[in-house]
């Protein structure tokens, strides 16, 4: 996500400010180590770590920023464009969201459970256009549920650097409590828990993956 935000500016020569979510400092720092190998002047890319309501706020209100793109929740992208306003700056956000994925009839049905599969379970779900509902027309829609659970159940849950695993945990303990809430929340609303759906012993803040229908 951060290379979303800095490949377009860097390709119109602009120099850039980037503050990384305060769950997640370490990826976005291994990344500036990298410009730093590949020669990047010092300078262009400039990472802050910190929290939101005090780093974050700080770059938003600063008046030497022209541009501020944030990626988050609806609640702080409407305290970002207010803020933003004080300078005039322009703001692009994308805020919270439930992507749709749309499986019709006449589809080749193997190939649309293997890409609804990545977009749903891609980076354990964390990711901002995660295909998080698939609707599915009703004809072929059991058929679809079986390859669909068949395929998920198959996806180990673990540590990212051990070997087979392809779910990684979740961000924080706030989050991986979000996700059982929403699992109990679905189970008693009369949706049907296909596979997982409860969260994995151990340290660290792993939920089996989950498919309801």
């Amino acid at each position: 996500m951060a290379t979303w935000k800095l490949a377009p500016a860097l390709a119109a020569g602009c120099t850039i400010v980037i503050k990384s979510a305060e769950q997640t400092p370490l990826s976005l720092l291994h990344l500036a180590s990298l410009f730093s190998e590949a020669g990047l002047p010092r300078g262009v890319v400039n990472v802050l770590n910190g929290f939101g309501l005090t780093c974050g706020a700080h770059m938003v209100a600063h008046p030497d920023v022209d541009k501020v793109a944030f990626t988050g929740s609806t609640d702080i992208g409407k305290v970002i464009q207010r803020e933003a306003a004080a300078t005039l700056k322009n703001v692009t956000l994308e805020l919270g969201g439930k992507s749709p994925a749309i499986v019709f009839p006449d589809c080749d049905l193997d190939a649309a459970v293997e890409g609804t599969s990545f977009g749903l379970f891609f980076n354990a779900g964390q990711c901002c256009c995660a295909s998080s509902r698939i609707f599915v027309h009703e004809d072929i829609y059991e058929q679809f549920v079986e390859r669909a659970g068949a395929r998920a159940s198959k996806i180990t849950t673990g540590p990212g650097l051990t070997s087979g695993a392809a779910q990684g945990p979740q961000v924080d303990q706030e989050q991986l409590e979000k996700i059982d809430r929403l699992v109990k929340t679905g189970k008693q609303q009369g949706a049907r828990l296909v596979v997982g759906g409860e969260k994995v012993g151990g340290p660290g803040y792993f939920f089996q993956l989950v498919f309801l229908s």
